[in-house]
């Protein structure tokens, strides 16, 4: 083996095979010597910069959410409990404890985890679990230590323990998340591997800031020909990655790409080990994400397991949710879709409800409801407004739409005009959460590819919608459905809901 040392390195095997030129010598990643930092602007940052990393910003975030926790499930215990024992000294004691006790639960489902907060399901769903866990535990002690606890307590304090603490974490991440659009709150973050790769993932994670992932540069197979990505400087060749991290003050490594693979890629998580950041792989499955993955150890080997199909208990699960929700929203919503069909009916000439048919599951055909937004004649006049269409793909839209009566831009606006479709919802054509619903003209026009969103039930509300609604491009609206249609899960829905609310409120995107 041959080395040419200097500023730039290029290395040749015994082999012939060449390696790309590199900015300082090449160091074995299997060594056990540190890797020593070297002056520069990355590892010297100013305190005030340094301060706001995520990596300073956690243990602050951390203890701020157990303080809120604590507070939350003590709030909620007292106003249980004072009202029911009559005893506040003694209901606040009681409180006191069980928030400690609700904190511990979550702590033992991994609720604080710096690595879980801030972005995901995960710190939710251990709320979800710690509350249940109190749950179950206050239930035991009624039976085993025959202690005469409420069943207000059990059946309605813990699932309003549960549903306060969770509004108190959304509010706390969303604040994060604004820190983190400010450019707080960041992870320093070196994307590495082929440039195409590289250039996919530093793209992407530039327009989701909320994640936390701040790029602060690259690096590639080679520096020859090497180029920034998306803005991003190149700070290296991948030999000599480990020393950029110490140089740059990385806190992860995001491996895209198949460049570094197999034994490579073992022997970079040696180097890292000797280095404070974390290592991550992008794979190439392309959006697959959360519940469909799991990894499966056989052999000696990290084998990534696919889920193919949703399981039963699953879509059990969502069905009893599009139900049980649907039909308690028309039960509560019946008087405003009186009212807004009473609305339409005084101000515009025709029926109160408009009919269409849509495509729902696996290609099958049914009856949508919809409140009239429209004139009678807004089917005759589309073909003479295609002309001045403003939407992409095989959507019509256009922002001042003038077959909208006055009354239906207003029910358009906060989505009033999509609550009839609750009772298709009921009656099993439709989910709450799913594609939107397609026209059969825009089913014969889809690409292969797009058939995908009819594996499952179209839905009152989606990914989409809560993404911008009609502001998204079709190609963004189908990439949305197709990453639902492959991912979804009932937390996920739920969260979709919830989300929902704040669009529909906001009237953004919609038109």
């Amino acid at each position: 083996m041959t080395l040419t040392v200097g500023r730039d390195v290029e290395w040749i095997d015994s082999s012939g095979d060449r390696r790309g030129r590199a900015a300082g010598v090449r160091r074995s990643w299997a060594s056990a010597q540190p890797f020593d930092p070297r002056p520069t602007e990355g590892n010297q940052l100013p305190p005030e910069v340094n301060e706001r990393r995520w990596k300073i910003v956690a243990r602050g975030y951390v203890r701020s959410t157990v303080l809120l926790d604590g507070l939350v499930a003590a709030l909620v215990g007292a106003a249980l409990l004072v009202p029911l024992t009559g005893a506040p000294a003694a209901a606040t004691a009681w409180a006191l404890v069980g928030a400690l006790f609700f904190v511990l639960m979550v702590a033992v489902f991994r609720g604080y985890d710096a690595d879980n907060m801030g972005d995901g399901p995960a710190e939710f769903q251990a709320v979800l679990r710690g509350g249940a866990l109190v749950g179950i535990a206050l239930m035991a002690a009624a039976f085993s230590f025959e202690v005469d606890i409420p069943r207000t307590v059990v059946f309605a304090g813990v699932p309003a323990l549960v549903a306060t603490a969770s509004l108190a974490r959304y509010g706390h991440r969303h604040h994060l998340h604004h820190r983190r659009s400010a450019g707080e709150a960041m992870m320093r973050t070196l994307v590495v591997g082929e440039p195409s790769a590289v250039e996919q993932v530093v793209g992407e994670l530039s327009i989701a800031p909320h994640h936390g992932y701040q790029v602060t540069g690259v690096c590639l197979p080679s520096l020859d020909n090497a180029v920034p990505m998306g803005g991003h400087p190149v700070m290296g060749a991948i030999s000599d990655l480990p020393q950029v991290v110490v140089d740059n003050a990385i806190d992860v490594v995001i491996v895209a790409g198949h460049y570094l693979s197999g034994s490579a890629l073992r022997r970079l998580s040696w180097a890292l080990g000797r280095t404070p950041a974390q290592l991550v792989v992008a794979p190439d499955l392309v959006e697959v994400t959360g519940p469909r993955l799991s990894v499966r150890p056989t052999a000696g080997l990290s084998l990534l397991e696919v889920e193919i199909g949703a399981p039963r208990r699953r879509l059990v699960a969502k069905t009893v949710l599009d139900r049980t929700a649907a039909s308690l929203g028309l039960l509560v919503l019946s008087p405003l879709i009186g009212a807004a069909a009473l609305a339409v009916k005084l101000t515009s000439e025709g029926p109160a409800f408009y009919k269409q048919t849509r495509v729902g599951v696996d290609g099958s055909t049914f009856t949508i409801w919809k409140l009239r937004s429209m004139y009678l004649d807004a089917d005759a006049r589309r073909d003479q407004l295609l002309k001045d269409n403003e939407g992409q793909g095989l959507l019509f839209k256009m922002r001042q739409d003038p077959r909208v009566t006055p009354v239906g831009r207003l029910l358009r606006r906060y989505s009033i005009d999509e609550l009839p479709q609750l009772f298709n919802v009921v009656r099993g054509d439709m989910s709450l959460v799913g594609p939107r619903p397609p026209l059969v003209a825009e089913v014969e026009a889809y690409p292969d590819m797009v058939q995908r969103r009819l594996h499952v039930k179209p839905g009152l509300t989606g990914l989409w919608q809560v993404s911008g609604r009609s502001d998204l491009s079709w190609d963004e609206a189908v990439r949305l459905d197709l990453r639902y249609v492959d991912n979804w899960s009932v937390t996920m829905d739920l969260m979709i809901l919830w989300k929902t609310g704040r669009a529909v409120f906001a009237g953004s995107g919609a038109y």
